[in-house]
């Protein structure tokens, strides 16, 4: 079973909250037992933000984690995405709730998600619900 991940659980992971990293630690190694854990190019780009982070720092990270990054995010990925992005904001503005409150790189990172693998691990699961129904995720909270 092949896993995207979700920037929150990398940043649980490598972050100061030792239960969050506890958490993180666990649902990876059990992801990576039942086969290949991937991030598409906007976790990628989103963890080198991360405080302290350099290029080299996640390159050694992806590899000593057998994470693998995956920048081919093709036509039907941003199609994808942006299908559902826009239909996000058309009901943001349709309730009257204001501009998108959500970025476009979640839409990225969970249509790379659909798209690419069987599902996808995050710590935000009620916001990809939303947005992607038919998209298998786990786990649904940290602890």
């Amino acid at each position: 079973m092949k896993s995207a991940i979700d920037t929150n659980v990398i940043a649980a992971l490598i972050g100061n909250e030792p239960s969050g990293a506890l958490a993180a630690s666990r649902i990876l190694r059990d992801a990576a037992r039942s086969g290949a854990l991937v991030i598409c190019g906007a976790v990628y780009s989103e963890l080198l933000a991360y405080p302290g982070f350099t290029p080299a720092m996640l390159t050694q990270f992806l590899a000593d984690t057998g994470i693998a990054p995956d920048f081919d995010t093709g036509r039907a990925i941003w199609h994808e995405a942006a299908t559902r992005f826009a239909e996000y904001s058309a009901c943001r503005r349709k309730a009257r709730a204001g501009a998108p409150r959500r970025l476009l790189a979640d839409f990225v990172i969970g249509a790379h998600a659909l798209l690419t693998a069987d599902r996808l691990i995050t710590f935000d699961s009620a916001g990809y619900r939303n947005d992607f129904p038919e998209l298998r995720m786990a786990p649904a909270k940290t602890q």
